[in-house]
């Protein structure tokens, strides 16, 4: 007789699959509720408690940890672990079907609670699914539902599980677990205030999908979920159009990221290749939109487009007067969406409201990767210092913040020319910083007269403000701290423009 151990929190095609097994020869073993739900649909299964002699204890948290379900799993198919098996009065048990506790839905609710959390680490259920996985040689392990039918078409046509697909299952269930695990430690570590850079640290995640293709044609990728948290890129419901690309993916979130560096009033973001060409604050969704879209109308074809506040009708209907790759947004109206509808392949991404997102940044390296803090450095403007003789009025210093929020999201060496809250001329991922200002001074063209300048690192040279002098910028923010800090302060003051040192460097590599 062949033994089937079911213990699943998620109940999806599981009667079926139960029916299934008994067909092929299985009995069954199953606790608490998934023991409910075959016994209630009539399937003949033993409770757990009635082959180890020992009740659930706990309130449910010690229902499997016990030899006889264990040395059940582990048992090798050789005499002597048989012979073992014989003495002890223990059945040897052939399938472990588990799912795990809900842990990464359970953090995902808004208001969870420690407790909650806690109580939804399984402990159980990773130990069989290891025990089941390690022992794959004679034990088949099943981890999620969609494994069902594949699993029943290999008893129908070989009248067991071939060892290559234990194998596989096998690996699965081992990832699986890993992932789980990594969840657990990622959530705990923001509980309990963990040091930031433990001496281990793990990173799992859960394919959400397969993409056409990387980077490029020949490159093969996937999208994976790290983090349940709503308000990211990761967990947005797409209404409409094509399937997401991997450079859709990385441009929406870059743009998402700018975006929601502006909390107080509305604004839009048109990202190509993860730099803005086009961001503005407005009034509403409309006007923001209307000024980033005219701020490069030429390199916004074919870009991402962000907002973080909800979009409207009328805005949506200027949207589609333009070929735009895809829309990220908190939420859209139903005026939005029904005017968005005429252009089916036109992706749109619904987030909810964007959190602040503390996770470390992590960067894969030839056998390895490099972890990191965000870079959420707030801006305060009463840390600024003025180094120059002249000040910068309140409107220039409004314009200072605007334009030093958006170098922060632009590939360095950075550069942002701006003027009321709209961006002008961006340069970016130059090999030189004079060669990012020359870039962004061609684009802002004769509307660089008045306007202000932010550089993401300090100026290694005098030669970038003389070029921005001839241009017509009238205020500059940088962070400051080169050797040479005096002679461009000293352009400045020779030009009469005003300049403002931050402290803080913004490099985006």
């Amino acid at each position: 007789m062949s033994y089937a151990l079911l213990s699943v929190s998620d109940k999806t095609n599981l009667i079926p699959f139960a029916e299934g097994l008994i067909r092929h020869g299985y009995s069954l073993l199953s606790t608490g509720g998934t023991y409910r739900t075959l016994h209630e649909a009539g399937l003949e299964v033993k409770a757990v408690d009635d082959v180890t002699g020992f009740p659930e204890m706990l309130g449910g948290r010690v229902k499997t940890l016990h030899p006889v379900i264990h040395a059940g799993i582990l048992a090798k198919e050789t005499p002597e672990h048989f012979a073992e098996l014989m003495r002890q009065h223990i059945q040897p048990i052939d399938m472990v079907v588990v799912n795990l506790y809900p842990f990464r839905e359970t953090i995902a609710k808004p208001e969870v609670t420690l407790d909650e959390a806690i109580e939804n680490i399984d402990i159980g259920g990773p130990t069989m699914l290891r025990a089941a996985a390690k022992n794959h040689e004679r034990v088949t392990v099943v981890v999620r539902p969609e494994q069902y039918k594949s699993v029943l078409k290999a008893l129908e046509t070989h009248g067991e599980v071939p060892a290559d697909m234990r194998q596989k299952l096998a690996l699965e269930a081992f990832r699986h677990t890993a992932v789980y695990d990594s969840s657990i430690s990622a959530y705990l570590s923001k509980a309990f205030a963990a040091p930031e850079f433990p001496e281990e640290f793990a990173i799992g995640g859960e394919r959400k999908m397969i993409l056409r293709y990387g980077e490029n044609p020949h490159q093969e990728a996937a999208f994976y979920v790290s983090d349940p948290t709503p308000g990211t890129i990761a967990n947005a419901k797409q209404h409409q159009g094509k399937a997401l690309s991997y450079n859709n993916i990385v441009d929406l979130d870059a743009a998402w990221q700018l975006v929601n560096e502006f909390s107080d009033e509305p604004a839009c973001a048109i990202i190509k290749h993860t730099n803005p060409c086009g961001l503005a604050i407005g009034s509403n969704v409309h006007d923001a939109y209307s000024r980033a879209l005219a701020a490069d109308p030429v390199s916004a074809y074919g870009g991402i487009i962000a907002f973080n506040r909800p979009v409207d009708g009328a805005t949506a209907k200027h949207i589609t007067e333009t070929f735009m790759e895809a829309i990220i947004a908190p939420s859209f109206s139903a005026e939005a969406l029904e005017a968005f509808a005429v252009k089916d392949k036109l992706r749109i991404l619904e987030t909810g409201v964007a959190k602040a997102d503390t996770a470390q940044w992590v960067e894969r390296v030839g056998g390895g990767f490099l972890l990191q803090s965000r870079d959420v450095n707030p801006i305060e403007a009463d840390q600024f210092k003025c180094v120059t003789k002249v000040q910068p009025t309140e409107a220039q210093l409004q314009d200072l913040i605007f334009a030093w929020k958006a170098v922060k999201h632009v590939k360095s060496n950075a550069i942002v020319v701006a003027k009321d809250g709209v961006t002008l001329g961006v340069g970016a991922g130059q090999m030189n910083r004079v060669g990012s200002c020359k870039i962004a001074f061609t684009e802002a063209g004769q509307e660089a007269a008045g306007a202000v300048l932010a550089s993401d690192a300090f100026f290694p040279f005098r030669d970038s403000i003389d070029e921005a002098a001839k241009a017509g910028i009238v205020a500059v923010i940088q962070p400051g701290g080169s050797i040479r800090d005096e002679e461009s302060i000293a352009a400045c003051d020779e030009a009469g423009i005003a300049m403002i040192f931050t402290g803080v460097r913004h490099f985006r590599h």
